[in-house]
């Protein structure tokens, strides 16, 4: 039964001449997305990242290194002794925000949260406060945005109270 299963569940898209599948081969991971999230959001430390997600310390380790051989993450070191790093988004990793807010946008309309009926985060424009559409554009002054134009305001916790 276990190898029925593993051939059916393949860790690799090879042979595929698919570019989602290529992209999948990187960022498909469960956790990746939302690491590369975090770092979105300000979390630049192992520790912040790993309280925020609730991801076992090993499973961390390994993404955000993937992460940064794959050139989605820069690491720069912050403490000398122990070592000690953060976590910066490269172009490559900064090329992930329309992958982002295109799920934030496709789970608030298909799945949303009981959160008063509105979304957990809505995304603005640094410049005049309006809200980003699911097609990167202000719904107040009609620009079109990108990354380094928007934050991101949280209406709700990430994580539920205990």
């Amino acid at each position: 039964m276990l190898a029925e299963v593993s051939k059916v569940l393949k860790n690799t898209y090879e042979g595929q001449a698919c570019s989602i599948a290529r992209s999948l081969e990187l960022i498909g991971e469960r956790w990746t997305l939302l690491i590369v999230r975090d770092v979105f959001r300000g979390q630049r430390r192992f520790d912040a990242i790993q309280e925020s997600l609730g991801i076992a310390r090993n499973v961390l380790a390994n993404r955000l290194d993937r992460l940064v051989e794959e050139e989605i993450l820069e690491k720069r070191p912050y403490r000398e002794h122990p070592p000690r790093y953060e976590y910066f988004l490269t172009e490559k990793g900064i090329d992930l925000w329309p992958v982002l807010v295109s799920l934030i946008k496709w789970g608030d309309k298909h799945e949303p949260f009981g959160f008063d009926g509105l979304p957990p985060v809505i995304i603005r424009h640094k410049d005049c406060e309006g809200e980003i559409d699911d097609h990167f554009t202000c719904g107040e002054c009609g620009a079109r945005v990108w990354a380094r134009d928007c934050y991101v305001e949280r209406r709700v916790p990430l994580r539920a109270a205990a």
